[in-house]
């Protein structure tokens, strides 16, 4: 992935595509599904994806291209997954990985926690990981990412691209790790502002009230289209879903508008992962293959992995980041990209501070 080159946390990452289908909900794989190939003695690593799926293009997507990427660097690990089709099978699938002895156990996403906490207390001996989340419970190893950081960079940017004055953001659910993308989203419109006396307004949020704008589902796409249509109809020209696949319906939306208004992705870069490359600005990335990819090569190389210290992807260790911006390049100015990237290195230096009530701490 272009966006996440130079992450010093594992060996160079190779994009991977996604090779396995829908599971029945509480049941893993049969072999014929699974990635890793015989069995035997290999070391198992086995994820259990939240409610929007394998193919979200969003983190359960990301998680999944983690895992096929350790396999990939070695051949001995052995890769599964199911698929939660409802919150009720966050244990029941969680569970069930535990009955077939699987070595790794990988949950996905904020929502998860509770039943990840669960699970681990009443298997102490087993691995767990999990993304988004940190159930301070020793043998789950938590991998979060500061995404406030990058999001700040790209409201700052979306200020300076808006022609209306006005730009948008909506969430799936008011969880952390839906709402700090959007606190860092507005905070670098407001820092815009002062640096360039400007007013730009952000629709769909306000950080001080921690309210906002949601469509309650990361998957139904229509659903993300009737959030941003409001949006859009109160002059917002570029809005940044943080809403999985519900986003789809925004990024269609704005790529069939004709460039009436346009995007900020996030998670993973959308003209990698969507087609609608045309309409996206950029992306905030969320560097979960690689902190993935890394978890289980050291996990299957013997290393117990902890609560403490976990993972916190920054700007600084290039866990987080802005992605490229594709069709849009040469319609960002030159100065406005500048300063974009002088906000990444004063970020990272600490000279400018990014907060979030969602930030996650090790």
């Amino acid at each position: 992935m272009r966006s996440v080159r130079g992450m010093r946390i594992a060996s160079a990452f190779v994009a991977g595509g996604l090779v396995l289908g829908a599971a029945a909900c509480g049941e893993a794989p049969d072999d014929d599904n699974d990635a890793g190939g015989t069995g035997g003695k290999k070391y198992s690593a086995c994820m259990v994806t939240d409610v929007g799926g394998i193919d979200d293009k969003s983190f359960n997507t990301s998680a999944w291209k983690g895992l096929q990427e350790a396999q990939k660097e070695n051949g001995d690990i052995d890769i599964k997954n199911v698929q939660s089709k409802a919150e009720a099978d966050y244990e029941v699938n969680l569970t069930g990985f535990v009955n077939q002895k699987c070595d790794f156990i990988l949950a996905v996403g904020g929502l998860m926690e509770k039943a990840t906490k669960k699970a681990a207390e009443a298997n102490p001996n087993q691995q767990f990981a999990i993304v988004d989340a940190n159930p301070g419970v020793g043998n789950v190893y938590p991998m979060q990412f500061d995404t406030a950081q990058a999001a700040f960079q790209a409201g700052y940017l979306a200020a300076g691209m808006s022609k209306s004055g006005k730009v948008g953001t909506y969430g799936g659910l008011p969880i952390p790790p839906v709402t700090i993308f959007m606190d860092g989203f507005a905070d670098g419109v407001a820092y815009y502002n002062k640096a360039k006396s400007k007013n730009v307004q952000v629709l769909g949020w306000d950080k001080a009230a921690q309210k906002g704008s949601f469509t309650n589902d990361f998957v139904k796409q229509d659903e993300g289209k009737k959030v941003s249509d409001a949006l859009v109809a109160q002059g917002a020209d570029i809005i940044m879903p943080v809403a999985g696949g519900s986003g789809l319906g925004t990024t269609a939306a704005a790529k069939a508008s004709g460039g009436k208004y346009s995007v900020v992705w996030v998670d993973v870069d959308g003209c990698e992962s969507t087609p609608d490359c045309s309409a996206i600005v950029t992306t905030v990335v969320k560097n979960i293959p690689e902190a993935v990819k890394e978890a289980v090569l050291k996990a299957a190389g013997g290393e117990k992995l902890q609560a403490t210290p976990g993972f916190v992807g920054t700007l600084a260790n290039s866990g987080v980041s802005i992605a490229p911006y594709h069709d849009f390049d040469s319609k960002v100015p030159a100065d406005l990209k500048a300063e974009v990237e002088k906000i990444k290195a004063d970020i990272a230096a600490g000279t400018v501070t990014v907060t979030s009530k969602a930030q996650p701490t090790k």
